[in-house]
């Protein structure tokens, strides 16, 4: 896989992660759960998968080459972009009304 293509599949994957947490009610899209979810776990639930899409962004880093240094800034910059790309769920989830 190039660099490029590499980049352009985190990118995917974390706007697809970043909205699973508002479109699905199962845990971690897998598990289902008893009781509804509230904000609070939806938020815990998007760090897990931003975590998750991370280690998946190293993994492609470490498989095309050396892994570069990342200092707080890259962590600051990549979670308020997780965040953003989570405004869509976030906006379908606790912004629209919703028949019963």
């Amino acid at each position: 896989m190039s660099q490029a293509a590499s980049v352009w599949l985190v990118v995917l994957m974390a706007l697809l992660m970043a909205n699973m947490p508002f479109v699905s009610n199962r845990l971690l899209a897998v598990y289902p759960i008893k009781f509804p979810k509230n904000l609070a776990l939806r938020l815990a639930e998007m760090l897990v998968w931003y975590f998750l899409v991370g280690a998946l962004g190293l993994y492609l880093e470490q498989r095309n080459g050396q892994i570069a240094p990342q200092g707080w800034e890259f962590y600051a910059i990549t979670g308020t972009l997780f965040v953003t790309f989570a405004f869509p769920g976030f906006t379908y989830r606790y912004l629209f009304k919703h028949r019963s």
